[in-house]
């Protein structure tokens, strides 16, 4: 399913840090990926129709609640597929310079830091996710659960990704070929971290 066109890959996976990514968990980034990109469609859609309809006189109004679920579940979703791809707050800058023992260290700390925040979610998403079946959104009836229901299973790939990245970097270490690229970048006046 992955080409390469121009020396890049098509794949939607990215192959950087490849050493720290199980090949069986490709599948679900690349389901994540597609969800998240569905949801966006479904996001600008009902926001350009909710405009529209209200501009002419005639709001359609469930669906305000169809832009507000897509949106939710949209940043969520996201958010578990930038920790596979490592393309969320970490300390990437810092660590980079780091090396052996001390980037050991500091990549352990804040994956430690990100499971533990990851864990949060899922826990106490669940709760909350539980509560929302006694509130209903108007004006369709449907329960906020369906909607809060994407805490939770936030919660559970950012804990399933920061483990498979914390597994694998014990195992091989953290440093990649992309940290040295990325130095040379930014030597060279490319933007930061």
């Amino acid at each position: 399913m992955s080409e390469n066109v121009g020396g890049q890959s098509t794949s939607v996976v990215l192959q950087k840090e490849r050493h720290l990514k199980w090949e069986a968990l490709d599948v679900v980034e690349r389901a994540l990926m597609g969800l998240s990109g569905l949801l966006l469609a479904v996001f600008t859609v009902t926001v350009l129709l909710d405009v529209t309809t209200r501009f002419t006189g005639t709001p359609i109004l469930w669906l305000q609640e169809v832009t507000l679920g897509a949106f939710v579940w949209g940043v969520f979703v996201g958010g578990a597929v930038a920790v596979r791809r490592n393309e969320h707050f970490l300390l990437a800058r810092i660590a980079r310079s780091l090396e052996g023992r001390r980037r050991l260290m500091l990549e352990t700390t804040s994956h430690l830091i990100l499971l533990a925040v990851a864990l949060f979610l899922a826990f106490f998403g669940f709760a909350f996710f539980l509560l929302g079946f006694g509130i209903h959104s108007q004006p369709s009836g449907t329960p906020v659960a369906v909607i809060t229901a994407a805490i939770p299973v936030s919660g559970a790939f950012i804990a399933l990704f920061t483990v498979e990245r914390l597994v694998n970097g014990w195992r091989g270490g953290f440093e990649s070929e992309e940290d040295d690229q990325f130095e040379t970048y930014a030597e060279e006046g490319g933007a930061g971290e």
